[in-house]
């Protein structure tokens, strides 16, 4: 009896478990309230930007009529997941972009890592910045510039169609030709993220312990051994990390871009899933029918960001969570 009293007042004096969690952390919001006043304008932005126009995906289900309810005007199920799914334009413009993006995916991912590589072996630190200001520049180019100056240098009488007159005596009309568009657009991206691209994988070269270098010179290895068992391991799970995203971002080609350079000469390879969109949804005003089918691009993406963190958890134990 005397066990079970002094039981029952122990317990009686211990805290709860959610009780004490909740005062650490207004504890610690009261402590750092200063940095933590800093994530109000970023939550307000994800929340009116990014998660409150998420309520509008109802009108894919609904029949929404210009002039009437924001929620559309009566219930019509799976009926436009119906209409896109056979419409032979829209299995056209999914296969483009499946192409598209996994071409980007394929080259692009790896350029970034490749430059990162080849800067960390440079000697020189004043032509090492000159390389990497001069490769920076191009990404906070606005994406009109960019596109302008690429419909200037292939032009029927642009530079590069000046070069190859010069050689072969003929000119080639490169943007109205379908088989060429892929090529133009993966080498503007490119030219305008891969020095942005490195900057990640720079910041996780001067993580590795050099200790390391010197460890693995005493044993002989050349700078290639060192840099596929000492600096690609060390900089791996940022590799997975940025991979991970990137193939959540698989379906999601880069619209603006593609906006400004295709035309219905090049349809048959630039014409995407959002470009689509654009066309049906804002040129057709058929805002039901594109909001399904954004809806369907996003549920792609949200079952490629699980899959590609599952498999990079089971195989090289690095993920997102």
């Amino acid at each position: 009896m005397y066990v079970q009293e002094i039981a029952r007042k122990t317990e009686v004096h211990l805290p709860n478990k959610s009780t004490s969690r909740l005062v650490i952390v207004l504890r610690t919001l009261r402590k750092d309230w200063q940095l933590y006043s800093l994530l109000v304008l970023p939550i307000i932005y994800l929340i009116v930007f990014k998660y409150g126009p998420m309520v509008g995906n109802i009108i894919a289900f609904r029949k929404f009529v210009p002039g009437g309810s924001i929620f559309g005007e009566y219930w019509v199920g799976l009926h436009y997941v119906k209409m896109f799914i056979a419409d032979p334009t829209f299995l056209k413009v999914f296969k483009n972009t499946l192409i598209l993006s996994s071409l980007t995916l394929l080259i692009t991912f790896p350029a970034p890592i490749i430059f990162a590589l080849l800067l960390n072996e440079l000697k020189s630190m004043k032509f090492k910045r000159f390389v990497q200001t001069a490769s920076y520049l191009p990404h906070f180019f606005s994406v009109v510039i960019v596109s302008g100056m690429i419909l200037e240098l292939v032009a029927v009488n642009g530079s590069i169609n000046n070069i190859i007159e010069f050689f072969t005596g003929q000119r080639i009309s490169f943007i109205q030709k379908p088989d060429w568009f892929r090529t133009i657009y993966i080498g503007s991206e490119i030219w305008q993220g891969l020095g942005w691209g490195a900057i990640l994988y720079l910041a996780a070269l001067t993580g590795i312990n050099g200790e390391l270098y010197e460890a693995a010179k005493i044993d002989g290895a050349n700078r290639w051994k060192q840099t596929i068992h000492i600096t690609i391991p060390g900089i791996l799970p940022t590799i997975i990390t940025l991979l991970i995203l990137n193939i959540g971002n698989l379906l999601a080609v880069g619209f603006e871009k593609i906006l400004l350079l295709y035309n219905p000469l090049n349809y048959k390879t630039s014409d995407v899933i959002a470009t689509y969109v654009y066309r049906v949804g804002l040129e057709s005003s058929n805002f039901s029918y594109a909001t399904a089918i954004g809806l369907f691009e996003g549920i792609i993406g949200l079952i490629l960001v699980f899959s590609a963190n599952y498999i990079s958890r089971r195989l090289t134990d690095n993920s997102l969570w």
